[in-house]
């Protein structure tokens, strides 16, 4: 199984960035273009325990269909999606938020599992969820209209 950990400080305050986060739309606009995402659900999406996703997108030029659940909704602090079909034999995505110093500490963590086990997620998986990571970072900081950034951090283990 593996673990993904990010975290990133967005100068902004809480309220405005957890709402960036809780609008599902915005998840689309953060996702690498490379992975051709894009949500299925009609709009607008209200996010609670129970709510339920849809999106499309390619893996290395295999077109995925995904659905996600959200399993834990606590405004403005944190919220969990998970998998429930997908590429993934699973994905739990937790997403945290506290304010600091400077603005909002986002953190996420992810653990992941491949068809496959460890050694497809090492040969394939690890460097493509990192990647993904460090872009939805960047494409973050670029939707508040951040140029100088904090701490980014992007670790798998």
């Amino acid at each position: 199984m593996g673990l993904l950990s990010a975290s990133l400080v967005v100068p902004r305050p809480l309220p405005e960035v957890f709402a960036f986060f809780a609008e599902a739309a915005n998840l689309q606009r953060i996702t690498p273009p490379w992975l051709d995402f894009r949500i299925v659900t009609a709009p607008p999406i209200e996010m609670r325990p129970g709510a339920v996703i849809d999106y499309r997108l390619r893996i290395r030029g295999i077109p995925i269909g995904w659905r996600s659940e959200i399993t834990v909704w606590d405004p403005p602090h944190l919220f969990v999606d998970e998998q429930r079909r997908g590429p993934y034999r699973r994905w739990v995505h937790t997403h945290r938020f506290r304010p600091v110093d400077g603005g909002t500490l986002v953190e996420d963590e992810v653990q992941f599992g491949a068809p496959g086990g460890r050694l497809i997620e090492r040969l394939f998986v690890d460097r493509d969820v990192h990647m993904i990571f460090r872009h939805r970072q960047q494409a973050t900081l670029d939707a508040f209209g951040v140029t100088a950034v904090g701490p980014v951090r992007v670790e798998l283990s």
